[in-house]
């Protein structure tokens, strides 16, 4: 299929004259329609057709009903209906009142995928509303994170294994049914037929664990015979085949012995299991990851949403609605921390850079703030400080000592220089710099109790200079009344957290993959987009307000 680019079209005659009298206030599609114009276009989508084949559906059109979809949180079906029936959904991308529709909103997506325009949707729409000026670079913006279930089901280790060993026979089966015939027996379809759920598994202990030793068993000997020299060679390459091959080595290893082989299942206290980053936790979603916060463990992804955050004026008007500038999507492993510098690459990107970005403490460490700096933006949150034994117990922690960085000397607070100052590079490449102080000095000292416990002496370790005096200056201002004033501007961003997950319905991914879900998050972030633009020109407020009879009594009538 190719795309052969067309200016946008405008809205038949008969369209507009039925779709206003329908719906004489408007309509979300409607007024997006009117005061956006044509955000989207054929030939920003150019890379993900061909130049070849029979002309598809404009993307644009399917662009803009995708935003329409996640903004009602509509499945494909639901949408498509919407398309033929619904004469806002017409107005919208310009269709004649006896257009039949659509329904290609599976394919288009994959196209985008494929194409690596997965954040198109979002970009294009932020290009328009840069135009217009309701965003724009060096203002205030913040970020939060919200976790997006997978779009899988939980497996326990031993549904995992069954399960994976259903996924590579179902693949084999579809793809080579006269070689799997040969390599496995009729006992198979028995216990790997049916979807294998924890209510089918036996019950007791020593049952579940005669069971997954025959799983390791049936999964080794799969993946031996997919290997053979007389299996065709691309059949190690099957999707399914090498998610078992992953797993089995995750979940399963062989010794052999007097007795022969044996199977042995890995235990996390005995033979250690592959840290969260690495475990996979479906063979049909590879992306997903395990991870947990505050005691609750979850499958699945991480999203992070950047919006910018106007101060209200004194009526209690802002500029411009709150609108969502960035969409960073990540398996559920990557710390927050780590996606700082990929939220400003993706922000710059945009042309959106900030001049102030609002985070929580997840966003900030002391590496983070001299690069933050450098590219013109104040990273607010809260950097969080560590919990030595000398701030416990009320004695001298590093704060306390005097630095002279000139002369590479540190001073205690009993007059004492330090003897040795040594740059190191300590984990992940930390550069640090170690300071010690004569053990004689310290064993002398009458504030020893309060200092070091140790035989050598006090030690210290420093960051470089920049980096640590831009802490003590970032840690001494979390402190003042202005600091805390204007950091309380981030709790705004919950609201736009829950926004996205139940709105538009992101916290459990629709479609399986990450490249999958990055797309999804775009399309809902612009739909939220859309949401505000729209709540904004209609004086709607974004959230439900309810008031009783009693708060909606009009006093100055009784008087």
């Amino acid at each position: 299929m190719s795309m052969q680019p067309q200016p946008w079209p405008e809205v038949p005659a008969d369209t507009a004259r039925v779709a206003r009298r329908a719906f004489r206030k408007g309509s979300l599609a409607i007024r997006a329609r009117d005061e956006l114009g044509s955000w989207y276009e054929d030939a920003a989508f150019a890379a993900a057709y061909g130049v070849r084949g029979k002309p598809g559906i404009s993307p644009a059109q399917l662009a803009m009903v995708t935003v329409l979809q996640f903004a009602e949180n509509l499945t494909d079906r639901q949408a498509a209906d919407a398309v033929r029936g619904r004469l806002d959904w017409k107005y919208c991308p310009g269709l004649a009142l006896e257009d039949e529709g659509f329904s290609l909103l599976s394919e288009f997506r994959a196209r985008l995928v494929a194409g690596r325009l997965e954040r198109a949707v979002l970009d294009l729409l932020l290009d328009r509303l840069k135009g217009l000026g309701l965003v724009r670079a060096g203002g205030r913006q913040r970020t939060d994170s919200a976790h997006v279930l997978a779009a899988v089901r939980g497996l326990n280790r031993l549904e995992l294994a069954g399960e994976s060993m259903r996924a590579a026979l179902g693949a084999l089966a579809a793809a080579v049914p006269g070689w799997l015939a040969g390599v496995i027996d009729d006992s198979w379809q028995q216990v790997y037929g049916q979807r294998i759920g924890n209510l089918r598994l036996p019950a007791s202990e020593t049952a579940r664990t005669k069971l997954a030793e025959q799983y390791g068993r049936d999964g080794y000997h799969l993946l031996e015979a997919v290997r053979a020299a007389g299996a065709p060679g691309w059949l190690r390459e099957l999707p399914a085949v090498r998610a078992l091959r992953v797993i089995w080595v995750q979940q399963y290893y062989r010794v052999t012995g007097e007795r022969g082989e044996k199977v042995i299942r890995r235990e996390a206290r005995e033979h250690g299991v592959p840290p969260g980053r690495l475990k996979l936790v479906s063979p049909c979603d590879l992306d997903a990851r395990y991870s947990e916060k505050r005691g609750r463990g979850r499958e699945g992804c991480k999203a992070r949403l950047s919006e910018t955050c106007h101060e209200p004026e004194p009526d209690g008007t802002r500029p411009a609605p709150n609108l969502i500038t960035s969409v960073a999507t990540t398996e559920a492993t990557v710390p927050d921390a780590a996606m700082t510098e990929p939220v400003h690459d993706k922000m710059a990107a945009a042309g959106l850079l900030p001049g102030e970005h609002v985070v929580d403490a997840g966003y900030t460490s002391a590496d983070l703030l001299p690069g933050a700096r450098a590219r013109g933006i104040t990273l607010l949150g809260p950097l969080l400080s560590g919990s030595p034994p000398q701030a416990r117990s009320g004695g001298y922690t590093a704060e306390a000592f005097t630095i002279d960085w000139d002369r590479q000397q540190v001073t205690c607070p009993q007059g004492v220089t330090s003897i040795v100052w040594c740059p190191c590079v300590q984990q992940e490449k930390r550069q640090a710099i170690v300071v010690r102080f004569a053990a004689a000095a310290c064993r002398e000292c009458p504030a020893r109790a309060r200092c070091t416990t140790s035989r050598t002496g006090r030690q210290l370790f420093l960051r470089p200079r920049e980096i640590h005096e831009a802490v003590a200056a970032a840690r001494a201002g979390q402190a003042s009344q202005h600091w805390k004033q204007r950091y309380n501007i981030r709790a705004g961003v919950e609201g736009t957290m829950r926004q996205a997950t139940h709105v538009t319905g992101i916290r459990r991914a629709r479609y399986i993959g990450l490249d999958k879900t990055r797309l999804e998050h775009a399309a809902a972030a612009a739909a939220v987009n859309l949401l505000r633009l729209d709540a904004r020109g209609t004086g709607k407020p974004l959230d439900r307000t309810r008031t009783t009879h009693l708060q909606r009594l009009d006093f100055s009538r009784g008087a």
